[in-house]
């Protein structure tokens, strides 16, 4: 298959990485093939996660891939805050939304749309995830708004208010896995079937059993191997973009959400291409609310505890571009059938947004 040649032949990148930070590369060269080494790395996080549930089962199954669906994205936030770079952080978590909503799900019924001409998926599911997106941009908007609504307020209060909004928000992350997993599972059946019939077959047309300690010892050295190529992407981030002329809010936006994601991009497309677009949306939208329902939430709750300053209290700017996002995919999604032009009218929209962050000046504290 091309996409796990092209993510075999980038593994040769990890010790290349490696290699760049001992040896003193130019900070641009530890920075370029710490992306490349992590796309792989990323992949095989996520394939190792996916054989895990198979051996678990469907409940404990679907709760790993919603723990473990944006791993990469949260290691390199958290190695990111860590390291003070907070605007950084809040970026990506913007661009996470926007190319899961614009530029995934764009390709995915641009491509699949010109092969198969329309596709449906379940409309249910679309507007139970519309709602959820629209409760995410509300919890970013209200911190947001009072902070330009009031008169010197602390820090430490916006601070707190953040906090409290991130618990309501991993709480109806868990009931969001409670629908879809339990109480109105049967919405899923369709998706689950279709990844089923993804997996190997073993001897008779028999389901193969995945090795489960193998791909356990996969996930922890692909987890191992991600945080250390996130520092590495981290350290030399602020200067290598000063060097090709970009600034860090187009990198955090744009840059760092298609390298923590390529994989799962790569995932939706191609199972798009195969008249999947059930599968397709479910990993683009899955995908956004997990980004919006606990990463960020969680982010938040980690700055609060380590003393970093994370809160929900977005630029106005990449709040609009959200708000856009959830808007026009919402408006696309809501009949559960898709074509190649409303692909194209989401890539369009991507693109639009894409070209304001790069004109737009580098904001201060990003």
């Amino acid at each position: 298959m091309t996409k796990n040649r092209i993510f075999g032949v980038l593994l040769i990148f990890i010790p290349i990485s490696i290699a760049s930070h001992y040896l003193g590369w130019s900070e641009l060269a530890i920075f370029a093939t710490a992306a490349l080494a992590i796309v792989p790395l990323a992949a095989w996080m996520g394939t190792a996660t996916e054989e895990i549930a198979v051996v678990s089962g469907p409940s404990l199954g679907g709760l790993l891939n919603a723990t473990f669906g944006n791993a990469t994205e949260l290691i390199i936030a958290l190695i990111a805050l860590r390291a003070g770079l907070v605007g950084v952080v809040k970026a990506s978590i913007t661009g996470s939304i926007i190319g899961n909503l614009l530029l995934v799900m764009g390709l995915s019924m641009l491509l699949g749309g010109i092969r198969y001409k329309e596709q449906d998926f379940q409309p249910v599911v679309a507007r139970v995830n519309a709602s959820a997106m629209n409760l995410a941009v509300v919890a970013m908007l209200l911190p947001t708004a009072v902070n330009y609504t009031s008169d010197g307020i602390p820090e430490t209060t916006l601070q707190n208010l953040s906090v409290a909004v991130a618990v309501v928000l991993i709480t109806v992350y868990g009931l969001t896995l409670l629908f879809s997993m339990k109480t109105h599972s049967y919405l899923c059946d369709v998706v689950e079937a279709e990844h089923e019939g993804e997996e190997g077959q073993g001897e008779g047309g028999e389901p193969s059993k995945p090795n489960i300690r193998l791909w356990i010892g996969v996930l922890f050295a692909a987890t191992v191997l991600v945080a250390i190529e996130s520092e590495f992407l981290v350290s030399s981030l602020e200067t290598a973009t000063e060097e090709i002329g970009l600034t860090s809010l187009f990198t955090g936006v744009i840059i760092l959400p298609i390298i923590g994601n390529a994989a799962e991009h790569a995932t939706a497309v191609t199972v798009a291409m195969k008249n999947k677009m059930d599968l397709s949306f479910s990993v683009a939208v899955g995908s956004t609310m997990q980004i919006a329902l606990f990463v960020a939430p969680l982010l938040v709750i980690v700055g609060w505890v380590i003393g970093q300053p994370m809160d929900l209290d977005f630029n106005p700017f990449e709040l609009v571009c959200v708000a856009v996002a959830v808007l026009v995919a919402n408006s696309v999604s809501s009949d559960g059938r898709s074509n190649w032009l409303e692909g194209a009218l989401l890539l369009a929209t991507y693109a639009v947004i894409g070209l304001a962050f790069f004109y737009h000046p580098a904001i201060a504290g990003i």
